[in-house]
């Protein structure tokens, strides 16, 4: 009996920070939403196209506003492609409303004469609407709407307004997607128990007029209690959002479905007493002529490992359960001994797994740049360039990949840069030229680790030619030195600090941007220990060198 109260309470605890636990995700979705969509809007007000329709606005110049609304098209398909709750987006500014063309808008409804316009008016930081009749654009449909002043660098007090409007029925599916049955639901209301989205469950019950619900409802970010609904007793699990403090997320479930497991508990429980009622009276008898000498037995042998003697064993010719513990005792010690075994391989393999983690960091950053100039250059009907682009992409990733393995042929190598290289270009059109030379080509059969060479070139990209627009270029030149793989990676570009980034890249990195020749000193150290070096020089303003020595490596590609 008392294992069952123990259980019981136990149980329930456990189902309460379970729905907690489930509630506290999902409001977690909801605001990383919120913030995501806000967080469009921003980026929206960094685009060129907005930055010159707020100068018009400025000067109060309204000849260029088809140019405007054209330009900002673009910048609206971006917006709605990263975000896609987002519905609709309408800019309000003195010199006209800009939105997508794709969009109806309607004509009876200014923003400057709406309700809006009064409750953002003197909000700088953007306010969220809850669930309402969109009147700006045709069709009536329900949604959310993030309201912000339109800003240009310093000037605030532009009367421009952004008002993104966000699909109240897609939304509800993602409130909605933890909910594992029909007697689970959630919905959302604010401090005065308004639906903040209409769902079906909110929308059977008024919340405004349930008094003791909402006095249930602490000041706390989050809770739960018992609650009567229709009748019938539901647990209820509230979470208030981080992003809009006035609302909250609730979690119901009824009672009886989340204690259903205490009746299995209880009969468990009952039978659990009869075994051990039954167990309990045979070994009382049998006990003392059983049990004490083959214990006895065990316990020497057990103070004997104590000792460190791990090739002792328990023998006997019964089979009773003292026997059958020998017998356990006896594949305990075998496990030992394995698991020493297995400690001896599991070091031995440690640093192989070392050198797979590190290699595994090194992952394309430049991916979702060049699917995105491949999607332009398709639009724009560039069909050439987007199958050479796909086709250097390929292959590049075949090599990267390498199925699996930790090495690559210098041949590989070289031809995974010249990949890089090609869709580069093709991304940044005439940036830079670059050029690869091997003076010995013997050395195209050695084995060096993947992806050695790609982060430096992308460096030099990356971080050499960000200040320019032409006229950059990439020598990558190979030669033996002694007994020695010696490679130059040069270019022209803005250089840099070389003893800086030298410390730097001896340190742990202490965020994700700029690890890449942490990484690659790393794997060099475990490859090759002191055998393998790399040095860094620079000239500002005249471009940098990085030059990496590495021991000779000959034969087949191994995992």
């Amino acid at each position: 009996m008392i294992t069952y109260g123990i259980a019981s309470k136990e149980l329930q605890r456990n189902a309460f920070e379970s729905r907690q636990e489930t509630v506290n995700k999902t409001i977690q979705i909801l605001d990383d939403k919120l913030t995501g969509i806000s967080n469009s809007v921003r980026s929206l007000m960094f685009s060129y196209a907005f930055k010159e329709m707020m100068l018009d606005v400025q000067s109060n110049d309204i000849s260029n506003y088809y140019v405007h609304l054209s330009e900002l098209q673009y910048v609206f398909s971006q917006v709605s492609f990263n975000e896609p709750l987002i519905e609709s987006i309408l800019i309000a500014t003195p010199i006209g409303d800009f939105y997508p063309v794709s969009q109806r808008r309607s004509q009876v409804q200014s923003f400057y004469e709406s309700s809006m316009y009064y409750d953002v008016k003197e909000n700088y930081g953007g306010i969220w609407i809850k669930g309402h009749i969109d009147k700006f654009f045709t069709g009536d449909s329900r949604t959310l709407s993030f309201i912000t002043k339109g800003t240009l660098e310093n000037v605030t007090n532009s009367n421009v307004f952004i008002v993104v409007n966000v699909n109240e029925s897609q939304l509800i599916g993602t409130v909605n997607q933890h909910s594992a049955n029909d007697d689970s639901d959630y919905f959302i209301i604010d401090a005065k128990g308004e639906e903040v989205i209409r769902t079906a469950w909110s929308s059977r019950h008024n919340l405004m007029e349930d008094i003791p619900f909402l006095h249930n409802v602490s000041e706390r970010n989050e809770g739960a209690f018992f609650h009567q609904f229709d009748h019938t007793d539901y647990l209820v699990n509230y979470a208030r959002s981080s992003i809009v403090e006035d609302w909250s997320l609730f979690g119901i479930q009824q009672k009886d479905t989340l204690l259903k497991q205490m009746n299995s508990v209880k009969r468990t429980t009952f039978f659990i007493m009869l075994f051990f009622l039954l167990v309990t009276w045979i070994i009382s008898t049998k006990l003392t002529t059983i049990l004490l000498n083959p214990l006895y037995k065990l316990q020497r042998l057990m103070r004997e490992v104590e000792d460190n003697r791990l090739n002792v064993r328990f023998k006997s010719r019964s089979h009773d359960e003292v026997a059958q513990v020998g017998y356990q005792f006896n594949r305990m010690l075998d496990e030992i001994n394995r698991l020493i075994s297995d400690v001896r391989r599991i070091e031995s393999a440690k640093r192989q797994a070392e050198m797979r983690a590190l290699t595994a960091q090194m992952e394309p950053h430049f991916l979702y740049n060049t699917l995105n100039t491949i999607y332009c250059k398709s639009v724009l009907g560039e069909n050439d360039e987007v199958n050479e682009m796909i086709l250097s992409l390929s292959q590049m990733f075949q090599l990267g990949l390498s199925g699996g393995k930790d090495w690559n042929t210098l041949e590989d190598e070289l031809q995974h840069v010249k990949q890089y290289c090609l869709i580069q270009q093709k991304c940044y059109e005439g940036l830079f030229e670059y050029e690869l030379t091997v003076t010995d080509e013997s050395l195209l059969s050695c084995l060096l680790p993947k992806i050695l060479l790609q982060p430096i070139v992308e460096n030099s990209i990356q971080h050499g030619f960000k200040e320019i627009r032409s006229g950059g270029r990439i020598d990558l030149h190979v030669s033996r030195q002694n007994h020695l793989i010696y490679l130059i990676i040069e270019d022209n570009g803005i250089g840099m600090n070389a003893d800086e980034v030298s410390k730097r890249m001896l340190e742990e990195p202490v965020s994700k941007k700029g690890y890449a020749l942490n990484n690659l000193v790393n794997r060099l150290q475990l490859f090759y220990g002191e055998d393998a070096k790399i040095k860094l020089t620079s000239i500002i303003g005249a471009g940098s060198r990085t030059e990496i020595w590495i021991p000779m490596k000959e034969g087949r590609v191994e995992s």
